[in-house]
């Protein structure tokens, strides 16, 4: 957590899980990259599961850490396949589901994006020895994708980017539905 962390901590406190939720905070940004390397510093099990906070997308979380356990990968991706979208960058992926590349957002008619969802092994990511502060998709995955350890697993679950307004909007209503 980072900007307004206590608004979050302070729900935290008063809310009753059946599950327990650790958090830590960031004393000054330190970029996608590094706000998951300062969790997974603290994460207790090898094996730790990330999403964004600006996306909801509606996938096993059981299957994809499965996907992870056999295809022995570094790093999983939740990939969500697309029809006619130019708002994000495209992954592509081998038959065997190993990430070949990352391309930068252009219009495409169809392909597979990064729905936000990963699973990382804490070990080989730290072997990396990637600084405090640093891009997560920039200075890792697109950085070391071609030593072949990140895997994608296709999901066509429902999936929502909140960070325009409109997707916002629709989200409000979107989310009385689903939940």
């Amino acid at each position: 957590l980072g900007y307004k962390h206590d608004i979050v901590t302070s729900w935290l406190q008063n809310e009753k899980f059946s599950f327990d939720i650790d958090f830590v905070i960031e004393d000054a940004p330190r970029g996608t990259g590094g706000g998951i390397q300062l969790a997974l510093q603290e994460a207790k099990s090898d094996m730790v599961a990330v999403l964004n906070g600006d996306t909801f997308f509606n996938i096993d979380l059981g299957h994809l850490i499965s996907f992870h356990k056999e295809r022995k990968a570094t790093t999983s991706l939740a990939l969500k396949p697309m029809l006619q979208f130019d708002r994000y960058g495209a992954v592509h992926i081998d038959e065997n589901d190993c990430i070949l590349s990352f391309d930068e957002k252009a219009f495409r008619e169809e392909g597979l994006i990064n729905g936000g969802v990963y699973i990382i092994s804490k070990k080989p990511f730290f072997e990396k020895r990637l600084p405090e502060k640093f891009s997560f998709e920039k200075d890792y995955l697109e950085a070391f994708v071609s030593e072949k350890w990140f895997y994608g697993q296709r999901n066509d679950a429902y999936f929502i980017d909140i960070g325009i307004p409109e997707d916002y909007a629709k989200a409000q209503l979107d989310f009385l539905k689903l939940l």
